[in-house]
């Protein structure tokens, strides 16, 4: 069984990304700048954030971080994305989700202009994703394709099942590996929570993406000899023994599934890693303006 090692990944896309912007200084070009809208105080949503200002300075890109408390109105969420939009300064930017309950997130993310939607979230990005065109990739999906395409492991032909419809990352998931393209070209089924005897098909996965928000929901008796396992999940399990009084992990049962696994995306070190480096690889994209 092969780790598939999103940290290594990471570090060697920012290395490949922080040439380009050295290279975009010395041709006198301007440089990529991400902004982020952070509202209320989710201890998740703060590391994320922070994870992403520190990875822009790593490659040298320009960022800016708007922070607002929750009790902050739905009219003023919206005159901060309009601020953003005819920004010119600013290439590409992220409202941080989950959002405090009481603000419409679909309302805040239909008014972010698709240009400059580096989160791929926006029914735009979404739509050019699903017909093959030049769009922004929602960050986790494109992470997963990378991760695909730096270890070569073969998608044509492949039997693949994501467990998981959600719109950033189940669903774009699953449009992704099935087209006619590297990664792509696989036979793709959809699982969720309301599927009929979930084994049946995870057994027949050749390359099973877990995405369900469960931790070690994906057991070793649900998966046949040499599978290759994407695991999205990030959950905290609360463990008196570690030092910060939990642990985190992934939806697929590591100790149990890894011996029957060909490659594996650990948890932590493994898919998450390559999230922030792809908000980092749309914002380049949005910069030079290789989409809109």
């Amino acid at each position: 069984m092969e780790i598939l090692d999103g940290r290594k990944l990471a570090k060697e896309i920012k290395e490949e990304l922080a040439e380009v912007v050295k290279g975009m200084k010395g041709e006198g070009s301007k440089v990529p700048h991400l902004a982020a809208v952070l509202i209320g105080e989710d201890p998740a949503s703060q590391v994320y954030v922070r994870n992403k200002v520190k990875s822009c300075e790593q490659v040298g890109f320009e960022s800016t971080l708007i922070r607002k408390p929750t009790d902050i109105t739905q009219a003023e969420v919206l005159a901060i994305v309009d601020q953003l939009n005819n920004d010119p300064s600013i290439d590409g930017f992220i409202v941080q989700l989950p959002l405090p309950k009481h603000l419409n997130e679909e309302e805040i993310t239909l008014a972010i202009d698709p240009a400059k939607d580096v989160d791929g979230f926006h029914p735009v990005n979404f739509g050019r994703m699903a017909q093959g065109l030049d769009c922004y990739l929602p960050a986790t999906p494109a992470g997963i394709l990378e991760i695909i395409k730096r270890y070569e492991i073969p998608t044509e032909g492949k039997e693949v099942v994501v467990v998981g419809r959600s719109n950033i990352v189940g669903m774009p998931m699953s449009i992704l590996l099935a087209q006619k393209s590297y990664p792509g070209n696989a036979t793709v089924t959809i699982c969720h929570s309301r599927t009929a005897d979930l084994k049946t098909h995870t057994l027949k996965a050749d390359i099973l993406v877990a995405a369900i928000g469960r931790a070690d929901f994906i057991t070793a008796d649900m998966v046949k000899e040499g599978v290759i396992i994407i695991d999205v999940g990030i959950n905290r399990v609360d463990d008196p023994t570690a030092k910060r009084g939990y642990r985190l992990k992934g939806d697929v049962d590591f100790e149990g599934v890894s011996p029957k696994s060909s490659y594996f995306t650990p948890v932590p070190g493994g898919v998450g890693q390559l999230t922030v480096v792809s908000l980092l690889m749309n914002t380049l994209k949005a910069a030079r303006k290789e989409v809109y």
